[in-house]
């Protein structure tokens, strides 16, 4: 699937006028999603990283949700905190390192259901991508692990200080793994949401999952927007059909009883033999948004023709490849860079046919 996305965004940025064939439609522009916060430039899912995300003009913070031993819900990338926290600098904390099958993976580290939220506020974040990011080591140590509460007073306490809306995108992370140990994320976020006032249809709020029946019973709990979350490849964890079938328009009609939008990986959308997205169309058709994952400024990440000289930790051309998508006519994306994101947008708009 990747070497495929490869050929396929070479041939599209050798037809510049590709994208002007196929204007965005929306009648809003479509959402900046900061991805875990400006996490190309701070430790992720920090309150330095969702602020300056804040800052550079995103519309939605996304903070990633597991829960702790005592059953608060607390931003992570995954509960395994060996990469993303200084837990293995704690002696104290030595003894809780273990071997878990999550997800049918076996996993090594530290885990957050076997801490409680007082022991987890002695961790301190820090980068997850030393390599590519090693910019963003200086901020090692500064930032405490936060709380769905704390995300939304920071997402809050932005529309007051921005003058615009800003929202969160919280992902419930391997919900049938911790249903299964008795700690269930689907209540928890929704007292989280109640408690803040956002639990209702209107509310600056979407919720991502790559499972599908946390999503139906978040369905019949609350009305907040939910997003069914798809890979190029593999099945949901708690079973059901492949993500291939679920992109698919018979797939798409069966998540459109339950969801409001779908976000696919970002090579889903490409398609080799017309140059355009059908999953779009029929994700459009289905009565669906879609908002793809995840628009990475590095080399290492970018196609070859966004690439610029230099190493993997080097940046590209992002701007173009979002442009392109926004061209497509996807509704939001999710970017590390938010302020590379907005800039792709506000050039995306202005080139838009009048």
């Amino acid at each position: 699937m990747a070497r495929l996305f490869l050929m396929v965004v070479s041939m599209l940025a050798q037809s510049p006028a590709a994208a002007q064939d196929r204007p965005m439609t929306a009648t809003t522009q479509p959402i900046v999603i900061a991805h875990r916060g400006a996490s190309g430039e701070r430790p992720e899912h920090t309150s330095l990283s969702y602020e300056l995300a804040i800052d550079q003009g995103a519309d939605f913070i996304e903070p990633d949700l597991v829960p702790t031993k005592d059953g608060v819900l607390v931003a992570r990338h995954e509960n395994n905190i060996a990469d993303t926290t200084d837990v293995a600098a704690h002696p104290e904390f030595a003894a809780r390192k273990t071997t878990k099958t999550i997800d049918g993976q076996q996993v090594t580290g530290w885990f957050t259901e076997d801490f409680t939220l007082a022991e987890l506020k002695t961790l301190r974040a820090k980068e997850r991508l030393p390599q590519l990011r090693p910019g963003n080591q200086r901020y090692d140590g500064q930032a405490q692990i936060l709380t769905l509460a704390e995300v939304i007073a920071i997402a809050k306490q932005g529309t007051r200080r921005t003058g615009r809306t800003i929202g969160i995108y919280p992902e419930t992370k391997h919900p049938s793994y911790f249903a299964s140990i008795g700690l269930p994320l689907e209540a928890r976020l929704v007292a989280g949401l109640e408690q803040a006032g956002w639990n209702r249809a209107d509310a600056p709020v979407f919720i991502q999952s790559f499972e599908v029946k946390n999503l139906q019973q978040l369905k019949g709990m609350t009305p907040v927007r939910l997003i069914q979350l798809m890979a190029p490849a593999g099945t949901p964890a708690d079973g059901g059909p492949s993500y291939a079938s679920m992109s698919t328009a018979q797939g798409l009609s069966a998540i459109a009883a339950y969801a409001h939008g779908i976000g696919p990986e970002l090579t889903m959308v490409v398609s080799a033999s017309t140059r355009y997205s059908t999953l779009i169309a029929d994700a459009h058709a289905a009565g669906l948004k879609i908002h793809p994952w995840t628009f990475r400024a590095e080399n290492y990440f970018l196609p070859p023709p966004y690439r610029s000289q230099g190493t993997p930790a080097a940046h590209g051309n992002l701007d173009a490849m979002i442009q392109y998508f926004i061209g497509l006519g996807v509704d939001g994306f999710f970017t590390d860079y938010p302020a590379l994101g907005v800039s792709a947008r506000s050039s995306a708009k202005a080139a838009r046919p009048s």
